[in-house]
């Protein structure tokens, strides 16, 4: 009986570390990781488009329609971070009258139930690079 202790004591620090961990990608649950790749990553584009639509409906709702529409382009940057769910950190490039603008956005997915939340929607500190232009 006493050789069976330590074993159990195995098993449940094993399912505790299993538990606290993203099993897909080893993340401890509330450390934020960069997302590679955010160009080509579907789900991540999909939630830049939500979020920028997200924010237009809010703004159209807050202005009676009055307000100035933000165009979608691509999300450049991104970071999750898992707890009830997954929050997405997204740092967006997108167009107002013509012009090039950043965003960083907060969105909540809960799989689940089939939920996103857009948390919060703000101009970036961090200017867009001019393309380079070859002659």
């Amino acid at each position: 009986m006493a050789a069976l202790i330590p074993a159990v004591t195995l098993v449940t620090v094993t399912t505790l570390a299993c538990l606290v961990c993203g099993a897909s990608h080893w993340t401890l649950v509330g450390s934020k990781t960069e997302i590679t790749d955010v160009k080509r990553n579907k789900e991540v584009q999909d939630l830049g488009y939500f979020s920028v639509e997200e924010h237009n409906r809010r703004l159209r709702q807050a202005l009676k329609g009055m307000a100035e529409e933000t165009k979608f382009v691509e999300v450049v940057e991104a970071k999750k971070q898992l707890a009830a769910g997954t929050k997405y950190y997204l740092k967006i490039s997108a167009t107002q009258s013509g012009r090039s603008v950043m965003f960083d956005t907060v969105v909540v997915v809960q799989p689940g139930l089939a939920s996103k939340d857009l948390l919060s929607f703000a101009p970036s500190s961090q200017k867009i690079p001019y393309p380079t232009l070859h002659s």
